[in-house]
């Protein structure tokens, strides 16, 4: 895979952001599975992994994807160490569901939803960890 188009650099302050980010929408996300609203669930979830990529990219990088395709940031992950590695394996199982979630008329299933937020709060736990690290 090629390296994404358009990368942004990262501070140490950023990756805490985004690491807050992430963990904001990883609590959400499981607040409104517990609510049985499974849409928003599914859709916070997302935004939990990919936040949660940028706190680890921008770690490990000094970078994060800043391209048009969420998909970028796939890319980067495989250079981001053993953290990088071990999102990118949850947000590649998350990004699909964005479409679904977001745009789709469609419902999300109780099961899918709950997978996500499974997914995210590994996320968010992985950047909260890295996050603490970067001074």
């Amino acid at each position: 895979m090629p390296r994404p188009t358009r990368t942004r650099k990262v501070s140490a302050v950023q990756v805490r952001a985004y690491a807050g980010k992430a963990q904001e929408y990883a609590d959400a996300a499981a607040s409104e599975l517990e609510a049985k609203r499974f849409i928003a669930a599914t859709s916070l979830s997302v935004h939990a992994g990919i936040n949660a990529s940028d706190a680890v990219c921008g770690a490990r990088l000094g970078e994060r994807a800043a391209g048009d395709s969420h998909d970028q940031v796939l890319v980067l992950l495989k250079s981001a160490g053993k953290d990088g590695l071990a999102i990118e394996k949850e947000l590649r199982r998350l990004l699909p569901l964005k479409t679904k979630a977001e745009y789709e008329p469609d419902d999300v299933a109780v099961g899918v939803a709950t997978k996500a937020v499974e997914r995210a709060q590994k996320c968010a736990s992985i950047a909260q960890t890295v996050a603490a690290t970067v001074r």
